[in-house]
């Protein structure tokens, strides 16, 4: 495994993008009772507005770029604060580290996207419900461990 600034970014990109993509596939389909089509076109129709809803296949990829995006971006952010700051490389190098870690960092994420970033974007308070616990707590196995595991540096 490289130890690279540049491979762990792109290892925590992927293992994330592709984690969380499953698990909101899941839970979308098979508990909430949506579409593939349906779940992705509601992400692109965060940033690009309703038009994305219904609005055919091309949607759905824009959807699903969007969502690649944001993992990367989140992937970035943890690797500069790893890589600027002692302390959380000494955290998540300990025992359990990228445990703790993503306890931490996962919800963080949830936090700011489904408090902050996508009500900016759709122009409406955020709803608290039984889904956004189930989504917040969903962040630590899903997001957040594949996350710090990526950026970990190999000793």
């Amino acid at each position: 495994m490289s130890n690279s600034v540049g491979s762990r970014l792109v290892r925590a990109w992927l293992a994330t993008g592709v984690s969380d993509f499953l698990f909101a596939c899941v839970l979308s389909i098979c508990f909430y009772g949506s579409t593939f089509t349906r779940l992705w076109q509601g992400v692109a129709s965060v940033p690009f507005g309703k038009q994305a809803l219904g609005g055919g296949v091309q949607w759905t990829i824009i959807g699903i770029v969007c969502h690649f995006a944001v993992a990367f971006t989140w992937s970035a952010i943890l690797l500069f604060l790893v890589e600027k700051s002692a302390w959380i490389r000494g955290v998540l190098v300990s025992r359990f580290g990228v445990l703790k870690v993503a306890a931490v960092y996962g919800p963080i994420i949830w936090m700011v996207m489904s408090l902050v970033v996508i009500p900016l974007l759709v122009r409406r308070p955020p709803r608290i419900s039984i889904r956004w616990w189930i989504q917040g707590i969903g962040h630590i196995p899903f997001v957040g461990l594949p996350l710090a595991w990526g950026v970990k540096p190999t000793r």
